[in-house]
C-alpha cells in the first residue's frame, strides 16, 4: 500500500455539497516573454465555500496561477470565469466589476504605511466606489462601521488610528485580511500569506483566514509551501509541478508518492514532521 501523509484532524468547514461553481479555470497556459512556460493547460473548478490549498515548489507555477485568477497576470491562452463571467475577456468597467469579486491577501500585506490601519482596511472598498469618491476617500458610514467591526474582529480595534507602518508583521497581515474581506468577494486569494512569519503567528493568521472565509461562505484559494499546514486547513489540495496540476483532491488522498512527484524530493527530506508520515 502507498504511504500516505497523515493529516491532522481537519477543521470544521461550511462547504455545502453541490454548491455552485464560483471560479472556473479553463485550459489556462502562460508563457512569459523570455520563453518560460509557467502554466500548461491548467483546468479546474472551485465551488462556493471550498478552502483550496495549492502546493508545489518554487517555480511550479503557483504564484503565476494565483495572479492569473485576478488578472494581475494576463494568460497566454485559456479562460478564467468568476461567477460565470469571463475575467480574461472583460475590459474597462466590466473588468473592474469582475475583479472586485476576487480579493487578495499578499505575502507582505502591501499596506500603505503612512496611512492609518482603518484607512488601509477601507481601501478594500475602492472597487465599489466611483473615481472621485475613491480619490477623496468619501467612504459611506456603513463602510466605515464595517471596517471598525472587522478590526475589532481581528483584535486590532485599539490600533485603528495608528499608522500601518507601526504594526508588526503579523498585525499587518491581519489588516491585509480585513482589507480583503471588506471587499465582499466571491473568491479570496492568499499568496503565501505566512511565508515570512514565525510558526506561532502563522497559526494565528491561518486560523483567521480559515474562520473569516468559511464563516462568510467565501471560497478561498491559498498558496502554501508548508505541507502540514495545507493538510490541516484544506478541504481540497491542488499540487503543481512545472506548471501542471499533478494532484487535485481531498487531503486524505495525498500520498507520499504524490508528494515526491510534486516536489521532486523524497518525503523524508521534506519538512513536514514525523507525525505526518505514516502508512494507510
Amino acid at each position: 500500500m502507498a504511504d500516505t501523509i497523515v493529516s491532522p484532524k481537519p477543521l470544521e468547514t461550511t462547504t455545502p455539497p453541490g454548491a455552485e461553481v464560483v471560479l472556473s479555470v479553463q485550459g489556462v497556459s502562460k508563457t512569459y516573454t523570455n520563453g518560460t512556460k509557467a502554466l500548461r493547460d491548467v483546468s479546474f473548478d472551485v465551488r462556493r465555500g471550498e478552502f483550496v490549498v495549492v502546493i508545489g515548489p518554487s517555480g511550479s507555477g503557483k504564484s503565476t496561477l494565483m495572479r492569473s485568477l485576478n488578472r494581475l497576470v494576463d494568460v497566454t491562452s485559456g479562460a478564467v470565469l468568476v461567477d460565470g463571467e469571463s475575467l480574461t475577456k472583460a475590459g474597462g468597467a466590466r473588468l473592474r466589476a469582475v475583479r472586485r469579486r476576487v480579493a487578495m491577501v499578499f505575502q507582505h500585506a502591501n499596506l500603505v504605511g503612512r496611512l492609518t490601519v482603518l484607512q488601509n482596511v477601507l481601501h478594500g472598498r475602492l472597487g465599489h466606489m466611483g473615481t472621485l469618491a475613491g480619490m477623496f476617500g468619501r467612504y459611506t458610514e456603513a463602510d466605515k462601521q464595517t471596517a471598525v467591526d472587522l478590526l475589532r474582529e481581528i483584535e486590532l480595534g485599539e490600533h485603528m488610528y495608528n499608522r500601518a507602518a507601526e504594526l508588526s508583521g503579523g498585525q499587518k497581515q491581519r489588516v491585509g485580511i480585513a482589507r480583503a474581506i471588506i471587499q465582499d468577494p466571491s473568491v479570496l486569494l492568499c499568496d503565501e500569506p505566512i511565508a515570512s512569519l514565525d510558526p506561532s503567528v502563522s497559526k494565528v493568521i491561518m486560523d483567521m483566514i480559515f474562520q473569516m472565509a468559511t464563516s462568510r461562505n467565501i471560497t478561498a484559494i491559498v498558496n502554501l509551501h508548508q505541507i502540514d499546514v495545507a493538510l490541516r486547513y484544506a478541504t481540497r489540495i491542488i499540487g503543481m509541478h512545472k506548471g501542471e496540476i499533478v494532484f487535485d483532491g481531498p487531503p486524505a488522498d495525498l500520498t507520499a508518492e504524490t508528494i515526491e512527484r510534486i516536489y521532486d524530493t523524497p518525503v523524508g527530506e521534506l519538512m513536514i514532521g514525523e507525525e505526518l508520515r505514516g502508512e494507510r
